[in-house]
């Protein structure tokens, strides 16, 4: 089945193992949750846990008592009570003794659970809750052109209807209190509901409507992150991040929740690294402080007037800085040390994505007419210029003078084809004949080459 929760509206196919949406692994809501007792066997005399976990749109979950012993597994919709009558519709979340360690895990008391399970959802109630759930995208766009008429500085972002079609429950944000009695006014004229009226923060409205971060990946409020610590500008800070608001702040316009995620790592390495060193005093001068690499222990330091920074190990920065408590200035920093880059690596294969350059075509053709333009042949218009001749075309006979009187004559050259040359297998064939032909005159050769005979006259 598809889910029905999520903030995307329902309708959406589960992630995960693909089981239709029973298994609650990796599925639309955050707050999935992965049942490690299911597969263990319980004594002969265990009572069920009384008590279920049901989850509803928005990472919203609650906890219900399941009076009828009704057999329940995750991912069935069950039709439950609500404290203002009426009833709503959700998914079951967890069953079991894992209901009493959520329980414990969120300080809820067995006793403070008064709401009911009615029932499983049949298909009447179904349907009447996704007829609710599309009424949500055009109540939620009126609502807004309602705040705006009135003139409120509010953002209504999410519409949550209950099950029944009977209450509705506006999600907004705003940066201080607002007086919206007269819109719930309005809005109960129009939609004919009764409303409730909720403020939640900006991170929580991320949460709830979800997107894509800079990193490429899903916001971490809208799939896995459950309770928002507080974000400062100093975690940034212990990092050696820009203190750029446009990178640093997320879609709620906070500072990321990220920043939290390696802090802890990067002030265990500050540990070592020494305070208060902004300016280390030497006899060539202030040397001051550029750069800090807090993992490699390395800071860099230049002198007033140059460009070159010179990196320092922090055990030469801790000696220089008690010389100069010492009122000692040593000469310079020291020996400068040269910091080792790892070569580029050189991929060793071709032809995959990303590999490739993309002017490899330019260059292509590029050199294809550079050879075309070397292989083409001057233009010679007039006959002033001597004419060049074909490599292909035999170059032409030279004959001797005539001897004992007989008088050789240039053999004549048949017709070039197109391309300014004999054909290879003509030519051969009369050289071939040549050599068997009967010489003629009175009784002397041409004094020319012995490519052809030569014709008495």
């Amino acid at each position: 089945m598809g889910c029905g929760s999520c903030s995307t509206g329902g309708g959406c196919s589960p992630a995960g193992c693909k089981s239709n949406g029973s298994c609650l692994t990796n599925g639309c809501s955050k707050l999935d949750v992965y049942d490690w007792l299911s597969h263990m066997d319980m004594p002969n005399n265990y009572r069920v846990f009384p008590i279920v976990e049901i989850k509803f749109k928005g990472s919203r979950k609650d906890f219900y008592l399941n009076t009828d012993n009704i057999y329940l597994e995750a991912g069935e919709l069950v039709v439950t009570e609500t404290a203002t009558g009426g009833f709503d519709i959700g998914h079951v979340s967890v069953t079991g003794e894992l209901v009493r360690m959520q329980m414990t895990k969120r300080r809820v008391n067995e006793a403070d659970v008064t709401k009911k399970i009615f029932r499983k959802a049949t298909s009447a109630d179904v349907d009447k809750w996704k007829a609710a759930k599309d009424l949500e995208w055009e109540t939620m766009h009126k609502a807004r052109k309602l705040a705006l008429e009135l003139g409120l500085q509010m953002k209504i972002s999410d519409v949550d209807y209950q099950g029944d079609k009977s209450k509705a429950t506006f999600y907004y944000t705003a940066e201080g209190r607002v007086d919206f009695r007269e819109l719930i006014k309005r809005m109960a004229e129009s939609f004919r509901i009764r409303i409730e009226m909720r403020q939640i923060g900006m991170r929580q409205e991320a949460s709830r409507l979800g997107g894509i971060g800079s990193c490429g990946r899903e916001l971490c409020c809208s799939t896995w992150l459950t309770d928002f610590k507080t974000v400062s500008t100093a975690a940034a800070r212990y990092q050696n991040l820009s203190l750029n608001t446009l990178k640093l702040a997320g879609q709620c316009g906070k500072l990321k929740c990220c920043l939290n995620y390696e802090l802890d790592t990067y002030m265990d390495a500050l540990k070592h690294i020494p305070d208060n060193v902004n300016v280390l005093k030497t006899e060539k001068g202030d040397a001051r402080l550029q750069k800090t690499d807090i993992f490699k222990k390395m800071m860099w330091f230049s002198y007033p007037g140059e460009e070159n920074w010179v990196p320092l190990p922090i055990n030469r920065v801790k000696e220089i800085q008690q010389l100069n408590r010492d009122g000692v200035k040593p000469e310079d920093l020291g020996e400068i040390i040269e910091v080792e880059t790892k070569p580029v690596k050189v991929l060793d294969y071709e032809n995959v994505v990303g590999q490739d350059s993309l002017t490899r075509l330019d260059e292509r053709n590029r050199n294809r007419n550079n050879r075309n333009n070397r292989n083409k042949k001057p233009n010679q218009p007039n006959g002033n210029q001597p004419q060049q001749r074909n490599s292909n075309q035999p170059r032409p006979q030279q004959n001797a003078g005539p001897k004992d009187g007989v008088v050789a004559k240039p053999q004549q050259q048949s017709a070039p084809n197109a391309e300014g040359a004999k054909p290879e297998g003509h030519r051969n064939n009369r050289r071939n004949n040549r050599r068997h032909r009967p010489n003629r005159g009175g009784g002397g050769q041409g004094g020319g080459n012995n490519n052809g005979p030569a014709n008495a006259q």
